[in-house]
């Protein structure tokens, strides 16, 4: 006999990298991430996630790309705020989206391991929904405290996002993975409750609909691309 039609499954490209497993809906119009603390000797690699927002996944985004806010939503954690003044820092164009350098701010709790530091951050954008960060403690040149994150937004429908990360740490051994995720966990909580009372939802690409301080160079840079790249997901 021969098979009919519907008697098959429906097949997609999947990969395992970084201790996850990656599955394209679609077409593929480029690799997995890049996050390359998760295959660096001396990182250790911890889930975090997955966090439901009642958003869509560009305002998500752009509250990881807003330096400003830590102060402010992460008092106490990633920010102080006796100590709120943001340094100029430039933006880049990243061979996959906007990137930031040398961005530099003092965190009472930067990692979850409880001892504070003056971190120096690095953000660049892997995707119209994904993002990474680097923040270094100590001395750059001998190596320093680094920890990662990646963070990667998918829709879930037309009003909710569920939000994976993956932290890399090369530090902190005396922490279990469960104390870190736990960190994380509280930290993903309190930005909820901002970006979920956002309006408009949709985030606007016309930088003339909000207002925007220096402060906020790379989310500048990131509603430019989104426009360049022609997203229509969550955009306004």
């Amino acid at each position: 006999m021969t098979p009919p039609a519907k008697a098959r499954v429906q097949a997609f490209r999947v990969r395992e990298r970084y201790g996850a497993v990656w599955v394209c809906l679609g077409e593929p119009h480029g690799d997995v991430p890049e996050f390359a603390f998760a295959e660096t000797p001396g990182f250790r690699t911890i889930p975090a996630g997955p966090y439901v927002f009642h958003a869509l996944g560009p305002r998500v985004i752009e509250n990881v790309l807003d330096v400003a806010h830590l102060g402010y939503v992460h008092a106490g954690l990633l920010g102080d705020p006796q100590r709120l003044e943001v340094e100029d820092y430039e933006v880049t164009d990243g061979p996959t989206g906007p990137e930031a350098r040398e961005i530099r701010i003092w965190q009472p709790n930067p990692d979850g391991t409880g001892r504070g530091a003056l971190v120096t951050y690095h953000y660049w954008v892997g995707g119209p929904l994904t993002v990474a960060l680097e923040k270094i403690s100590g001395d750059e040149t001998s190596g320093g405290r680094r920890f990662g994150i990646l963070t990667q937004v998918v829709p879930v429908d037309q009003e909710t996002s569920a939000v994976r990360m993956l932290m890399c740490i090369n530090y902190g051994g005396d922490v279990d993975d469960a104390e870190l995720r736990g960190f994380q966990d509280m930290v993903a909580g309190q930005d909820r409750i901002v970006v979920e009372s956002q309006r408009p939802e949709l985030l606007p690409l016309d930088l003339q609909e909000e207002l925007h301080l220096r402060s906020d160079r790379m989310a500048i840079a990131y509603r430019k691309w989104l426009k360049k790249i022609g997203l229509r997901y969550g955009a306004a």
